[in-house]
């Protein structure tokens, strides 16, 4: 049987319909709201990205202003769905799946309710289900996995019994979060597809105008969700060790109240020479700024499935000093930092106060190396190719 097709068949670009939880305007989300922005941004000459997500932000009771609720409006570029809370029901979800023209189901986040509903009405209707993609975002690594871990353990062990992920891709960002997703879920290796995380487009990365300056105090910055697997308290631990003066500035959601009050504890009892501050939550169009006005980001992290705001920080110009549960290593062999395992706080501290004792000339050096050697890694064309390629490979079997 041949199939007709208009014109306007032949000629539109593949629709990737895509459910995040969160998405623009909020920002809270961090690397998988970010993830998606930048995706869209170098992908969508190719291919029409439409975005299904919550009406709030992450953790936020009241829904964002000047939105259409349950409706398909223009947010930059993209055309969004912002779902009220009674449109998140399995039933809703399988009306919009239903009504909503598309080639790939994106889904981010193995553990979202939006992704679990979503394979449900998989499981339940699979003839009228497009190729489907799942990206963990390292939900896999074990100081992620360990949160909550008896209820997470008890879903996937559910989850393979009824083989609610059978059949779909999975995207990740490394090989090590690749290891992470074959030892977790026992999954073949065969459809993991190992995507490079894009940048943010069009960054002015050979700009020299965001190199810090001025003399000072030794300036240090964590910016990330404050919850236990980014390890907020580890890096206050390193901090109580280190000699020279230093202000620590923390930025950041407390999404985790009983965290953060162990946080604050241990705060109380750093020595007087670390300068504690609390600058509450960072928007996304504050986060460079932001960045280029400190010495070092300081992010002992337990797991990163790739961490943007790693690139954020590094495009500025600004040294990361990090945990090798990251896909960035070998960081001071490219002059962008250092990457220590969590076991040697001592070379935390070492690395912090070797480079507190350089000169304000010697650290603004240190940025433009930063920003020359960072566009190499950030700006590879692989990077594109493989996102690219990921959606393609999709297609094929549609």
């Amino acid at each position: 049987m041949i199939e007709n097709k208009s014109i306007e068949d032949v000629n539109r670009k593949p629709i990737i319909l895509v459910f995040i939880g969160n998405y623009l305007p909020g920002y809270k989300a961090g690397g998988i709201l970010r993830n998606i922005v930048n995706t869209i941004d170098h992908l969508s000459d190719q291919f029409d990205f439409k975005i299904v997500t919550r009406d709030r932000d992450l953790g936020d009771e009241k829904a964002y202003d000047n939105i259409k609720l349950n409706d398909w409006q223009k947010v930059a570029s993209t055309d969004v769905y912002y779902l009220s809370p009674e449109a998140t029901s399995y039933k809703a979800l399988k009306q919009l799946l239903q009504e909503t023209p598309h080639d790939v189901l994106l889904l981010n986040s193995f553990f979202e309710p939006l992704t679990i509903k979503t394979l449900l009405n998989r499981k339940l209707n699979p003839k009228q289900f497009k190729p489907v993609i799942v990206a963990p975002f390292g939900e896999f690594a074990w100081a992620s996995l360990g949160q909550k871990y008896p209820k997470k353990y008890a879903f996937m062990k559910l989850a393979r019994f009824i083989g609610l992920y059978k059949g779909v891709s999975w995207r990740v960002s490394s090989e090590f979060e690749k290891a992470d997703l074959v030892k977790v879920m026992k999954v073949k290796k065969d459809p993991i597809f190992i995507t490079g995380d894009l940048p943010i487009k069009d960054l002015p990365i050979n700009d020299e105008s965001s190199v810090k300056k001025e003399d000072g105090d030794f300036r240090i910055v964590f910016l990330s969700r404050i919850a236990r697997e980014k390890n907020l308290d580890y890096a206050l631990k390193v901090l109580s060790k280190v000699k020279a003066t230093i202000i620590f500035d923390i930025y950041g959601p407390t999404e985790n109240e009983v965290y953060w009050n162990e946080c604050q504890e241990i705060m109380e009892k750093l020595p007087v020479n670390i300068k504690i501050n609390y600058l509450g939550n960072a928007k996304a169009d504050q986060v460079l700024n932001i960045f280029s006005n400190y010495d070092l980001f300081l992010f002992p992290t337990g797991g990163e499935a790739y961490g943007n705001v790693i690139a954020e920080c590094l495009t500025v110009g600004t040294p990361v000093l990090l945990s090798t549960e990251t896909p960035w290593r070998n960081l001071n062999e490219d002059g962008l930092g250092w990457d220590i395992n969590l076991k040697d706080m001592g070379l935390f501290v070492a690395a912090i106060e070797n480079f507190a004792k350089l000169t304000s000339a010697e650290r603004a050096e240190k940025r433009k190396i930063v920003k020359r050697n960072i566009a190499v890694r950030l700006f590879d064309p692989l990077i594109l190719e493989s996102n690219v390629s990921l959606f393609k490979m999709q297609l094929t079997t549609n």
